[in-house]
């Protein structure tokens, strides 16, 4: 029954997230119609306040992602949580949280709509409509290169339900890992940055995102380096971080 549980959780937490990471398509897009259904908010369309309070709240909502994110993305974080919840869930309810986060943002989110810059060539717009596509495109085919259903819990929660063990991760560089350490990152900020009509809205999305991105990218290879030592050492010195340019030998 417990691995039956994990199951179902794991299945749900993975369901809550797919649906979340759709609907970061159409927000950040600003898209807001799909296939004749109305988008109720959109990163620059809902009712908004005054704007020094709209972009107040704006950060408030980033920040709470971003601290729940990297917290809970954390080893002492996980030693400590696993006390508490089941190893083989532990990973589904990282990824239902960080959904949740991510819904409170859509939900909760005040539009600051007064354009920084706008893109007026029709072939510009098309380049960066592509970009924009391309950068979600990268970001899912990337998990996919790593191990897609591990990275969001479903994994864990099958081999509970086996009563098997889910074996300790190897460091591997499938891809497009060869060329760029972070290609997941690097998808997310083409995709944030992409667009023909820049609001102050979006501008403060890209902004802090892409801010979180560098903090996490430091945070997160501090772990790499701390789990796989010098294999991993040896890799950051040869990849690129964030640009896909040739390896250096």
């Amino acid at each position: 029954m417990g691995g039956l549980f994990a199951l179902l959780y794991g299945v749900a937490s993975y369901v809550v997230f797919f649906a979340s990471f759709l609907y970061a398509i159409v927000f950040v897009g600003d898209i807001g119609n799909v296939g004749g259904l109305a988008i109720p908010k959109t990163i620059d369309s809902g009712t908004s306040d005054a704007p020094i309070v709209s972009a107040l709240i704006d950060a408030l909502l980033l920040s709470v992602f971003a601290i729940q994110h990297s917290v809970m993305a954390r080893p002492a974080f996980k030693r400590a949580w696993t006390r508490v919840v089941p190893q083989s869930v532990e990973r589904s309810t990282y990824v239902l949280l960080a959904s949740l986060a991510l819904v409170l943002i859509y939900w909760q989110w005040r539009p600051l709509p007064d354009a920084v810059w706008t893109v007026t060539s029709p072939l510009a717009a098309l380049v960066l409509a592509i970009l924009f596509w391309a950068g979600w495109g990268l970001v899912l085919v990337s998990t996919f290169l790593l191990n897609h259903f591990e990275l969001f819990g479903l994994r864990q929660v099958w081999a509970r339900m086996r009563g098997e063990a889910v074996p300790a991760a190897q460091f591997r560089t499938p891809g497009f890992y060869r060329y760029v350490r972070h290609p997941i990152y690097f998808g997310f900020i083409v995709a944030f940055w992409s667009t023909p009509v820049m609001s102050v809205g979006h501008l403060l999305f890209a902004v802090a995102t892409t801010g979180y991105i560098f903090i996490g990218i430091f945070l997160e290879e501090r772990d790499l380096v701390a789990y796989f030592g010098e294999t991993y050492i040896a890799y950051r010195k040869r990849v690129w971080m964030i640009l896909p340019l040739p390896p250096s030998r």
